[in-house]
């Protein structure tokens, strides 16, 4: 099932796109997206997350089914064809490659924008917010949003 905005609409979208086997960046961006959720409280309701993987090849729907809820706060992974990721990420400001490196499983890991998105309820950008940004200034700023 292809997912689009419309999907969402009404609702405010923290969107992230990374990959199930990166060892940092993309975990702790997910812990950050969690605290954010659980302080929102009954606002979370109005917010979506959503992680978008840059590697289909190893971020099945199976695999994003087993990843996606350890961070327990909604949010829904989604993946597709390297062509559908490809085109989704031409629509927003991030850049990934394949990068080879024996040590990393399956011989490979993934460089990437590590920003966190913010689109409104209209589907239009809001804002972003570069890695190492705390769960409690995305939390202030989200709040006085919505």
């Amino acid at each position: 099932m292809v997912r689009t905005e419309k999907d969402f609409a009404g609702r405010w979208m923290l969107v992230f796109f990374g990959f199930t086997n990166c060892p940092d960046v993309c975990p702790t961006t997910l812990s950050e997206v969690a605290a954010v959720m659980d302080g929102l409280g009954d606002d979370a309701a109005k917010v979506q997350p959503i992680f978008i993987t840059i590697d289909p090849e190893r971020d099945t729907p199976a695999a994003l089914a087993e990843y996606v809820p350890l961070f327990d706060a909604g949010i829904i992974g989604l993946t597709g064809t390297p062509e559908q990721i490809a085109a989704t990420s031409e629509t927003f400001p991030i850049f990934f490659e394949r990068v080879e490196e024996a040590a990393a499983p399956d011989g490979y890991t993934m460089g990437h924008t590590s920003h966190l998105f913010l689109f409104d309820p209209d589907a239009g950008f809001a804002d972003s917010w570069p890695y190492g940004t705390s769960a409690e200034e995305i939390f202030a700023d989200l709040e006085e949003r919505i």
